[in-house]
């Protein structure tokens, strides 16, 4: 996906677009993160928890900017600002982080940006992909076909949250 193409998501009301991140999308994707922790993640993990998470990373564009630099970025925009936004480290066939605003969630945003990235590893030759995921997206993606590759905890500023690390193998679909 080129910078200036874009696709519809066929499942959402608003007009949601998707293309590879701008530096301009980087306060926006620091938004998504700490909303998608701390509110989208209430019914799965604790305040004390989610504080911790959130934390993980800054809150602030330019350390999202230096990310863009970093991971390959998709995201999605609805009236030009970014509303979701997946990571992914294509030499090693990961997808470093996938969020989507709160109230957007459960739209088919998240998956959308996930058929993206999953043609784009294939377009490379990668044939699997993994991803640590929380308790938000475990359940959904094993109903996708992902695989359940194991239980970790990752320690966040004295807190134990509890991922599952999935895999995923990638095949080619005609369309």
């Amino acid at each position: 996906m080129t910078n200036s193409e874009e696709h519809k998501a066929p499942a959402a009301k608003a007009r949601v677009m998707y293309r590879a991140a701008l530096a301009r999308d980087a306060a926006d994707q620091a938004e998504v993160f700490y909303h998608a922790v701390m509110q989208g993640a209430a019914t799965h993990y604790t305040l004390d928890e989610r504080r911790a998470w959130a934390q993980a990373l800054p809150r602030e564009a330019s350390a999202w900017a230096v990310r863009q630099a970093l991971y390959t970025t998709l995201v999605a925009t609805c009236d030009g600002r970014c509303v979701g936004f997946l990571e992914m480290d294509v030499t090693d066939g990961r997808i470093e982080t996938l969020y989507v605003w709160p109230s957007l969630a459960g739209r088919g945003i998240g998956t959308t940006l996930l058929v993206h990235a999953e043609r784009m590893l294939l377009e490379q030759g990668v044939g699997r992909v993994e991803m640590e995921v929380s308790l938000v997206l475990y359940e959904r993606l094993l109903r996708r076909g992902w695989e359940n590759l194991g239980e970790q905890w990752v320690e966040r500023s004295g807190e134990s949250l509890k991922r599952y690390r999935l895999s995923k193998p990638l095949n080619a679909v005609e369309t």
